[in-house]
């Protein structure tokens, strides 16, 4: 297990690029899904259409090639997002930084705006169980479309939505592997490293790098369940 003892520091540094692509990641995927659930349930026909237009095109595409345009489709356009870094990379050059941070930036909104989709559905199904008659008795007491989605009816429907969503963020925390195809150096992309340095030590080192990814799972499972036990008390 020398492989191991002489690399855990960077296994830990590319499990922590990981963790922090799924927090922003998630963070970007809550905010566009919830605006895209609204505009699915609104009374706006175009914010329908558009909506479901969003929906089907990126379900229906892989995230790699979600990934590969962002990374190198966008910079054809001019367009180089960039977004500030913890400093995981703090020891490495300028210039390596900076082709990271874009890699890196481009992997994470792309994976965002796809996990989106899935998120939007989950909200829109939480919508949907909440009863007619709420959002009825908010309107009927002069509440607008935007404040009776906001105040009663998303409220309620987070309730129902934790499971889902939970299920959803799992299934984003794992693809944050396919970063590793548009070269951003994250988990995945050290167990490819380690494989080709250690040949011999291929089995171990899959079995340590999975079962850090079940912990990143486990993780988000514990914050979940205490989420959804505390919106089923209060």
């Amino acid at each position: 297990m020398q492989w191991l003892s002489t690399n855990w520091t960077d296994i830990l540094k590319y499990f922590g690029v990981t963790v922090e692509m799924s927090i922003l990641a998630g963070l970007i995927a809550l905010v566009v899904g919830t605006i895209l659930a609204a505009m699915r349930v609104g009374p706006v026909p175009l914010g329908r259409v558009v909506g479901g237009l969003y929906i089907r095109l990126v379900r229906n595409t892989p995230l790699l090639v979600v990934m590969l345009i962002f990374a190198f489709g966008l910079p054809e356009l001019n367009f180089r997002p960039s977004l500030p870094l913890a400093s995981w990379f703090g020891s490495e050059s300028h210039y390596e930084l900076i082709y990271f941070n874009f890699f890196w930036t481009s992997a994470t909104i792309a994976l965002g705006l796809y996990t989106a989709s899935f998120v939007c559905e989950a909200i829109r199904s939480g919508i949907n169980a909440v009863p007619l008659g709420q959002a009825e008795a908010a309107r009927a007491i002069g509440m607008t479309f935007a404040q009776s989605l906001r105040l009663v009816v998303l409220p309620q429907a987070f309730r129902v939505v934790v499971p889902p969503l939970a299920s959803t963020y799992i299934a984003m925390v794992k693809n944050t592997s396919v970063a590793f195809g548009v070269g951003v150096a994250e988990a995945a992309f050290e167990m490819h490293k380690l494989s080709n340095d250690f040949s011999s030590q291929v089995l171990p080192i899959f079995i340590v790098f999975a079962v850090g990814y079940m912990i990143l799972v486990a993780i988000v499972s514990a914050v979940s369940s205490l989420i959804e036990r505390k919106l089923a008390v209060s």
